[in-house]
């Protein structure tokens, strides 16, 4: 393949020009380089929107612009509006400039004086040397017939950081037993390297160096940062970035982050967070590998739509209960059925938030048979807390069912929603990061039925009191007993041999109007966790394409990428979207023929696939 050029012209985003680029492009390999002359600096001159990107080589696309889908309002917030972004209340507070601690000011100045003498030298090549390289680079893309990437061993794990506009350190998720001096160190250049931009108005949105990538997310009075070498659009850790952000304010609201920081600019929000961080690692994990987190949108429990329109059923308070939001019900981490107000879509980034919180090991795994979680949902009401009601409904206690349904205990004192958050009990664990686990798809993983009620200012007993009558309802009838029934008989899961399709290996069926996607278990070599990181790794390169969110010109329809070791094709229509992927020499019609067999027995299946009707409150 051939290589990209090892320096590039700083470049601002800008308003896409009327070019159509007859074919897609996919970033090639980089070859490593550690002096700042050769970093590839992308910046945005107002909020983040999409920002330049290296250029690609690939296979031929389709490349006309995508109807918008206009779909009633349903049990989640759809499409555009569910895309994890700026919460309400962020705006006007991303151009905070940072404040340098004394000591380390000259160190900092010294950077920011090296970083514009590089910038300003590469703004200094001649217009013509830039675009004959750019020349070279595109006839060389032109000679590829498919894409050549790396091979599976080469995801070394991805290195995130959360610090302040001061530079003090709040969270890492790699070890710092040994390494708190580097540690302290990697931050405030990471400072000093953004506040170059702030302080010309500019935002840094990545670096380029060699083939990692250093994303920067600014979501004042905190940065992000993911430290990357996967190959994967800039669109992708910046989404990872968001969640993170999201988590954080799960634990600590937009509201009280700024009033604390208004009052001690150089706060240690890392302490005030501690015992949280098996949280973030958690999410950490969920997002590297969970498409449903990755395409906005939810990933439901198959089950027979009798069974889940009972559960839905049992749901439904007989009276009315003050301030309740959500009823949620759940197994092997996924939503069975849920009940919500009236007129209310659930944005998918809050259930994403309410799960991983829901199912801290020190929840599941407590002996105590309920818990109470003061919860901040961003997407819902940033400003604010929420009250969760946690069960997880283990066999031996619901074996023997009788009339009277057990009564579930308080875990632990609940913070009033107003209370300050380092008072609320949070899940604890080991913080060290260790490689990130398979998601739990076997039936005897993670299996056990849930049961999550969200209140705003509810009474406490009365929400308990509902929720034991709920259990009591779903044991009584044998709804439970259905729903544990299809987990042990692996009826929840499905395999691409169901489908009986010659040559599929693995898709993503993304329902536009459910916002709720579907995929079959990961068998060989996908179950592999290497070969499944590659492989959505692949399957974020055809979304980043299908929805133009590294900068790209417009949305693509159709796009098809071929590798050494198989082909996947993205494909985009009003009622769905589709990432597939099947034998590695299997024709493009092929492809195609077996993409519309998906799109079939998906739409035969949709009753067990998809949570279509919920109950509401």
């Amino acid at each position: 393949m051939a290589s990209t050029p090892r320096s590039q012209i700083p470049s601002r985003a800008t308003t896409p020009g009327p070019q159509t680029p007859s074919r897609l492009i996919i970033a090639p390999s980089l070859r490593p380089t550690h002096s700042l002359s050769n970093l590839h600096v992308h910046m945005s001159a107002v909020s983040p929107g999409p920002g330049s990107t290296a250029s690609h080589t690939g296979e031929e696309s389709s490349a006309s612009s995508i109807i918008n889908v206009d779909m009633s309002e349903g049990i989640l917030v759809p499409e555009a509006d569910a895309e994890v972004g700026m919460v309400d209340g962020e705006a006007g507070n991303a151009y905070v400039l940072a404040s340098p601690s004394v000591g380390d000011e000259a160190s900092k100045k010294a950077l920011r004086d090296h970083l514009r003498r590089t910038l300003n030298k590469k703004d200094s090549y001649p217009d013509g040397d830039v675009a004959s390289r750019r020349s070279r680079r595109r006839k060389a893309s032109l000679d590829l017939d498919g894409v050549s990437l790396e091979s599976a061993d080469v995801f070394p794990p991805r290195q995130y950081f959360v610090l302040t506009d001061a530079g003090k350190p709040v969270f890492t998720s790699r070890s710092i037993e040994h390494d708190s001096d580097d540690l302290a160190s990697t931050m405030g250049i990471m400072q000093a390297l953004i506040s170059v931009f702030l302080d010309d108005g500019d935002k840094l949105r990545y670096i380029n160096a060699g083939n990692t990538r250093i994303n920067i997310l600014m979501r004042s009075p905190l940065y992000y940062a993911c430290i990357s070498s996967w190959g994967e659009p800039e669109s992708v850790t910046r989404s990872h970035l968001e969640y993170l952000h999201l988590q954080v304010l799960s634990v600590v609201s937009v509201t009280q982050l700024r009033r604390i920081f208004e009052r001690r600019t150089n706060f240690d929000l890392g302490r005030l967070l501690s015992g949280s961080e098996i949280l973030i690692h958690s999410l950490l994990d969920r997002v590297e590998t969970d498409m449903a987190m990755g395409t906005s949108s939810l990933h439901c429990l198959k089950l027979d739509p009798v069974v889940r329109s009972r559960a839905a059923n049992h749901l439904i308070p007989t009276s009315k209960i003050k301030d309740l939001l959500y009823l949620i019900l759940v197994a092997q981490g996924r939503v069975i059925t849920l009940a919500r107000p009236k007129k209310h879509s659930i944005h998918p980034a809050d259930l994403h938030i309410l799960m991983n919180t829901a199912h801290s090991p020190s929840i599941v795994n407590s002996s105590a048979s309920a818990s109470w979680l003061p919860l901040c949902l961003p997407k819902y009401n940033p400003s604010g807390f929420v009250n969760v009601f946690v069960t997880f409904l283990q066999p031996e206690t619901h074996s023997d069912a009788g009339p009277s349904p057990p009564e579930p205990k308080t875990k632990h004192k609940v913070n009033a929603p107003g209370d300050s958050p380092s008072s609320a009990s949070a899940p604890e664990g080991d913080m060290a990061k260790t490689d990130p686990p398979l998601p739990r798809r076997d039936p005897g993983s993670g299996a056990d039925v849930g049961l999550f009620c969200v209140t705003a200012n509810g009474d406490f007993e009365s929400i308990r009191a509902w929720c034991s009558a709920v259990i009591g309802r779903l044991e009584n009838d044998g709804t439970l007993a259905n729903i544990e029934k299809a987990i042990r008989n692996g009826l929840t899961e499905y395999s691409v041999a169901d489908l009986s399709i010659p040559g599929l290996r693995h898709f993503v069926y993304k329902s536009r109007a459910h916002v709720q996607i579907t995929s079959p278990t990961y068998e060989e070599p996908y179950d592999d966790v290497k070969e499944r990181r590659r492989l959505i790794t692949l399957y974020q390169t055809l979304h980043d394409g299908l929805h133009a969110k590294s900068g790209q010109d417009f949305p693509l329809k159709l796009q098809y990428l071929r590798t050494e070791k198989e082909a996947v094709m993205g494909w985009i229509t009003q009622p769905f979207e589709m990432y597939i992927a099947v034998s590695h020499g299997l024709p493009k019609s092929a492809v195609i023929s077996a993409a519309n067999a998906v799109a079939r027995w998906v739409k035969k299946e949709e009753g067990r696939l998809f949570l279509r009707d919920a109950p509401s409150l």
